[in-house]
């Protein structure tokens, strides 16, 4: 989505699927829009919080005794972790292909449960090949959810409104920080219950969570806007109205070549490249945070609790940075001001010997780190014209983009204890290369947007052509880049 100035903002209506249409006078379009997010987005929210608490409490376990209880050495806990994103790349795309194939209701629900058994069995490793395998399979069960989520709320929220709810939706994983950090100080006070090592503990109850959560998404959740049980038939009829104008009337169907668009998309790979950059850091952060803490001079209880400022903080971020985007209508100054939020923080971490001054420097890390996430979600589901290559475009910016998850667990070694310097330095240069590609994203988006109005003005299109180049999705020059369709 390019970065609209406030000449095309007037030209390139922001409000067009707000609007209550003549037929529909009896609409109130922002109720429909508050019944969206009571009923999806504390349920999806709380999704997203249980999948990234079971990604990340392997953190949590670390300094609760796992590496010392199953005889890790040296970079074996880095590369248990990294494991998990070898699968977890690998089946994004064809998770979101299975999630349109064979419904949400039934997708999202049964991976989640799958993770759910895998973690419980994690509780049970006894040594490092034990753990890799077992990280192996849950990146596979986790693979689908993001891009998944993701991709559900795109089908529902009109683009003008989607970012602010991705930021919400997102902010799940920042929540599931300070509440793992939380709940992993209580449970560690339960080592040797049952005979169970405290870190087991951790597995397991978290696990059984997930579990009952999951087989209660069979029942609640909704598939698609047109089959929306809480909203009444005139409320459905405007919303699939509104998401058809939006997104000037793109294909639904279930096509190979919608697909292969968005694998030779060049915007994919762009995007694709500041999720990379982005990935590094955050993981980084979501996993090392408790070491990176415990090496500023803390004890390992009380850095579990000092998990939960940065993170809450970080949540809170990207909630306004979510709602700030949608109000400007614009993505990329979003995710630029994120990396260089971020850049300080690791700065900071960087250069200071202070226990206080370092632990400020991670609040300020995380306040840029996730909105930049949740922005950018929005940036590529914006983009992309049609159902499935917006499915595709999304697991392939979480799928190439978590390439940068494999990396980061490996920048924070146990040799470079307690600075851990390189780790630092790596996440600073991460953080500029998010400010140069997405100052360069804005212009190329900038410049396409520019290109499609001179076009539909050459040849006289409107609206009223969209049906025309339905098939096109965001070629058709009616489709325009960070805003609703192409009015008058």
């Amino acid at each position: 989505m390019s970065e609209l100035v406030q000449d095309e903002k007037r030209s390139l209506s922001l409000t067009l699927p707000f609007e209550t249409s003549p037929t529909q006078s009896d609409v109130d379009p922002q109720k429909v829009l508050r019944k969206l997010d009571w009923h999806l987005l504390p349920f999806l929210s709380l999704l997203y919080l249980l999948a990234y608490l079971d990604r990340t409490n392997v953190g949590n376990a670390k300094i609760a005794g796992l590496t010392t209880d199953i005889g890790l050495t040296g970079l074996q806990f880095n590369l248990c972790s990294a494991m998990f994103f070898v699968t977890y790349c690998a089946f994004e795309v064809p998770s979101n292909v299975a999630l349109k194939l064979l419904r949400p209701s039934r997708w999202i629900p049964t991976i989640m449960f799958c993770w759910g058994i895998i973690m419980v069995s994690m509780a049970f490793v006894k040594d490092f090949v034990g753990l890799l395998i077992v990280r192996l399979f849950l990146g596979a069960a986790e693979s689908g959810l993001l891009p998944g989520l993701a991709f559900y709320i795109c089908l529902w929220y009109p683009r003008a409104a989607q970012a602010q709810r991705l930021a919400i939706f997102v902010s799940a994983c920042t929540a599931s920080g300070a509440f793992g950090g939380l709940l992993a100080y209580g449970i560690e006070r339960m080592s040797g219950t049952g005979g169970l090592a405290g870190w087991s503990w951790i597995f397991l109850l978290e696990g059984l969570i997930t579990i009952v959560v999951a087989v209660g998404g069979w029942w609640y959740m909704d598939d698609y806007p047109e089959s929306a049980s809480f909203l009444s038939a005139r409320e459905r009829d405007w919303l699939v109205q509104a998401l058809k104008e939006d997104t000037a009337s793109s294909s639904k169907a279930i096509r190979y070549e919608y697909l292969m668009q968005a694998l030779k998309n060049p915007y994919s790979y762009l995007l694709a490249s500041i999720e990379f950059f982005i990935m590094i850091p955050l993981f980084a952060f979501a996993l090392f945070l408790p070491t990176i803490i415990v090496g500023l001079g803390y004890s390992s209880l009380h850095a579990q609790l000092l998990t939960v400022p940065p993170n809450i903080c970080g949540c809170l971020a990207t909630i306004l940075f979510g709602i700030g985007s949608d109000r400007l209508g614009v993505r990329g100054p979003f995710v630029l001001a994120g990396s260089l939020l971020s850049l300080v923080g690791y700065t900071i971490l960087l250069a200071t010997t202070a226990p206080t001054v370092g632990y400020i420097g991670t609040i300020i890390a995380a306040c840029g780190l996730f909105p930049s996430s949740a922005c950018l979600l929005a940036w590529t589901g914006g983009n992309a014209g049609g159902d499935m290559k917006r499915g595709a475009m999304l697991a392939m910016l979480t799928g190439l983009g978590n390439l940068g998850a494999i990396a980061s667990s490996f920048i924070y070694r146990p040799q470079d204890s307690p600075r851990y310097r390189p780790g630092h330095a790596t996440n600073i240069a991460c953080s500029s290369m998010i400010a140069i590609l997405s100052i360069i994203a804005m212009f190329v988006f900038a410049r396409a947007n520019k290109q499609k109005r001179t076009r539909c003005i050459q040849e006289g299109l409107s609206a009223d052509n969209a049906e025309d180049y339905r098939e096109l999705g965001d070629n058709s020059p009616l489709y325009r880049c960070d805003t609703v369709c192409f009015k008058g």
